[in-house]
């Protein structure tokens, strides 16, 4: 693969077979060449699990300390009273005999859906066209619930959907590239201490088996594991 004069500029800047210690690589990466965009910055784990079993799933939500520097578009699936608690908790659209059939229709411009339990049968039958997007909300992610004051205020305030994929790594968004170094390091130390929470029982040895940082145009730096708990 051929990449741009800032990404080869960048890449000539560390070694990246060795492993940094994380304030020391978010300092590298903030070094690396500028582009027009505020980039977003991304942590990957790589994990001693095996996802096809069900036992050995990680999968949560953490509400980062410092955000994601990204405005999140949150729709309320939901009807009757709890409609205006949405409304008063901040968020962009509510609503249930509006937006359940523009969904059918294939629209899903919005970032978070979040729904009250009772919504979850018509819910279902767009699992087609939410479920490959990650919209599709979910009990064990709190995005179906009846505190729906709580679930709009989190998804606004920073919450981030994390799950392992079929090569056992998590990749998740820790920030922006214009976040200071503390934040991005605060938000990164929130994140591992939320996966060695949700570390499966049934993972025998070491549990992370590697970690990484990039940007979204930008080589990845790796980094010392032991780093992520100070």
């Amino acid at each position: 693969m051929k990449h741009g004069k800032s990404y080869n500029k960048a890449k000539e800047s560390y070694d990246k077979n060795q492993e940094y210690p994380l304030d020391e690589a978010l300092e590298i990466l903030g070094k690396f060449p500028p582009l027009k965009f505020d980039q977003s910055v991304e942590a990957a784990f790589r994990l001693n699990v095996n996802p096809r079993h069900a036992d050995q799933m990680v999968r949560g939500t953490v509400v980062l300390p410092n955000g994601t520097g990204k405005s999140v578009r949150v729709l309320v699936i939901t009807r009757g009273p709890k409609e205006q608690e949405a409304l008063d908790a901040g968020a962009d659209m509510v609503g249930a005999d509006e937006y359940l059939p523009k969904i059918k229709d294939g629209w899903t411009d919005v970032d978070v859906i979040i729904a009250t339990p009772d919504m979850m049968g018509e819910l279902g039958r767009l699992g087609r066209i939410l479920g490959p997007r990650g919209l599709m909300p979910n009990p064990k992610v709190g995005t179906v619930t009846m505190d729906i004051t709580k679930a709009v205020s989190e998804a606004k305030a920073g919450r981030i959907e994390y799950r392992v994929d079929k090569s056992g790594i998590i990749h998740a968004p820790v920030g922006k590239i214009s976040f200071s170094t503390e934040q991005l390091a605060e938000n990164t130390r929130t994140l591992f201490k939320e996966l060695l929470r949700a570390k499966p029982t049934a993972v025998k040895g070491t549990y992370v088996k590697s970690a990484f940082m990039s940007a979204t145009m930008s080589p990845s730096i790796r980094i010392e594991v032991g780093s992520l708990t100070d």
